[in-house]
């Protein structure tokens, strides 16, 4: 006869007991009685705002939440995180605050759950950096708990073609180039987001989406559900009821979280060409977690994954049009009939791959192809080292790739003097932009090139000049674009050494990004920049952040 006590949830350490009488009348102030008071306390984090597209709609979504805890036997109490827009931020100042916001999300979350002793967590997400701050709070915090994605946006429309944010971007590159006028890219601007719902592409919220699918820490064919689709809501429910059962059957984010389940992620990252931001993420989920996934590691998957969905921003097709061909749960059956990666537990159960196993294909959909006709043979990232970058850092595959790309480094010390270049017509084609100073620390923040990357585009010059930088890109970046070098330029990288007119070698083959015929070690680093921030959350994170190779986090795991 065992003599073992039940579990104690965390919620009963403050509704048990005499001492616990002024925690209890605090919370019969908020109309809880008694009864609710001894079911499991249930955290709805919710990531709602009226900033952003993304985020506009999940005010009903955490409602809908709510009803299904309360339904199923628990005690919902809802709070709110902040977010920051990319899209809006794009090309200010403001993007420095975007990763940055990644970490103030997760941070705030492990401080309310733990602060309130609550049982388990559903965490509701929209943009960018909600979607992998919320997996980091579930690893630090190991509770029950699972994410709900908000979905993508809806197709816009212009000229009986689909669009997206992607376009507009690229539009005002076309626009500085004389290829179109200002009418022209005011009729796209007004038509590319048509209401709530993320980026429409497979940038970085539906990568992110997908990844947490795969990771096991999201309902299968939850997040592929768009967000103004009627089926959303009544999935949020479930979610509510859903976190109850994780509750009873004690499923943890530890149970989950093991180099298989980021290795799998990794490979439905690399097969639907994903966001280069899912780089940094994956890293940074496996540290909160305590799981030694290196940069290296997530290269031999992608080296060994096909590219076999056709999504934009490099390809035709956008979420929804993946969601209606099948979504995540498709392009995992694929993974796994192929071998390319490996089965676990999820939130739904103990095998992904049975739960896959027969989902459905929508006839004569072109959106996601079996691995014996992919479309490309390795996946759409690779991870490059060499002399400019000894840590490593990210190329996005483009569709036509050279062997070699060799060219003239034209260097800036900030995203907004890259961009400005551009736009006078400053760069060629042959031209190798550097962005330097825009790593973790240096920017800080790692902001996004998109605006300069969608620049090059619009004016023709996508993937006829290579951009490389210690910041970061957007999911609807594409081109020769090589991001997250590391070491960073402030923190004394090579990157900092180099000079206009170096010859930079970009081995596709070799898997290297080598500066040519240039001693560096000959070379003096340039005096540290005075930091841009100097008090404040922004100077923190710089004084805190590990390297991108790490994932750029501000948590520095004991193990």
């Amino acid at each position: 006869m065992s003599d073992s006590k039940p579990i104690q949830r965390p919620s009963q350490l403050v509704t048990l007991g005499p001492s616990r009488a002024p925690a209890r009348a605090m919370l019969r102030a908020t109309g809880l009685e008694d009864e609710d008071l001894a079911k499991p306390l249930i955290a709805v984090v919710n990531t709602w705002s009226d900033v952003t597209p993304c985020n506009v709609h999940l005010r009903g979504l955490g409602e809908a939440v709510r009803r299904g805890v309360q339904d199923a036997g628990g005690t919902p109490f809802e709070f709110n995180t902040i977010v920051v827009s990319d899209g809006i931020s794009m090309g200010t100042e403001g993007m420095r605050a975007s990763l940055v916001s990644r970490e103030v999300i997760a941070d705030s979350i492990e401080l309310a759950v733990r602060g309130h002793s609550l049982d388990a967590v559903v965490v509701i997400v929209g943009c960018d950096k909600t979607i992998p701050a919320a997996a980091m709070a579930l690893a630090r915090l190991d509770r029950p708990g699972l994410v709900l994605y908000g979905g993508s946006i809806a197709k816009g429309r212009h000229r009986g073609a689909d669009v997206s944010i992607q376009e507009v971007f690229e539009a005002v590159g076309a626009c500085a180039a004389g290829r179109i006028d200002a009418d022209e890219l005011d009729a796209i601007e007004r038509s590319a987001c048509p209401g709530a719902g993320a980026c429409g592409g497979q940038f970085t919220a539906n990568t992110m989406a997908q990844v947490l699918t795969l990771l096991g820490l999201s309902p299968l064919g939850a997040n592929d559900i768009p967000a103004t689709h009627p089926a959303k809501l009544e999935v949020a429910e479930a979610c509510g009821r859903q976190v109850l059962e994780l509750l009873e059957r004690e499923l943890r984010p530890s149970s989950l979280l093991n180099r298989a389940a980021f290795a799998r992620a990794t490979a439905g990252v690399a097969a639907s060409k994903g966001s280069t931001n899912a780089v940094l993420h994956i890293l940074a989920i496996a540290r909160e977690a305590g799981c030694d996934f290196s940069l290296r590691e997530l290269d031999e998957v992608c080296a060994a994954t096909p590219v076999l969905c056709d999504l934009k921003p490099s390809g035709r097709y956008l979420a929804v049009d993946m969601s209606e061909a099948g979504g995540t749960a498709l392009l995992a059956r694929r993974l796994f009939e192929a071998g390319l990666c490996e089965d676990g537990a999820s939130v739904d159960g103990p095998s992904l791959r049975a739960l896959v196993a027969d989902a459905p294909e929508r006839e004569g959909q072109r959106v996601i192809r079996p691995a014996s006709q992919a479309f490309a043979p390795r996946g759409g990232l690779m991870a490059l080292f060499g002399n400019l970058a000894p840590e490593g850092c990210v190329l996005k595959l483009p569709p036509e790739l050279p062997e070699v790309f060799e060219g003239v480094a034209r260097v800036f010390d900030d995203e907004d003097s890259a961009f400005a270049a551009v736009q006078a017509g400053a760069v060629e084609a042959g031209d190798v932009v550097a962005i330097r100073y825009e790593g973790p620390a240096g920017g800080p923040g790692m902001r996004e090139m998109l605006a300069v990357t969608a620049a090059l585009v619009g004016r023709g010059l996508g993937g006829r000049v290579a951009l490389i930088t210690d910041g970061r890109f957007s999911g609807a970046s594409h081109g020769l674009v090589i991001g997250h070098v590391a070491p960073e330029a402030a923190r004394g990288g090579p990157l900092a050494r180099l000079r206009d007119g170096d010859r930079v070698r970009i081995d596709v083959v070799g898997q290297r990004l080598d500066v040519l015929d240039a001693d560096f070690e000959a070379r003096r680093s340039p005096a540290a920049k005075a930091p841009r921030y100097l008090t404040g959350a922004l100077a923190k994170f710089a004084a805190l952040v590990d390297s991108a190779s790490e994932g750029a986090t501000t948590s520095r795991p004991q193990f």
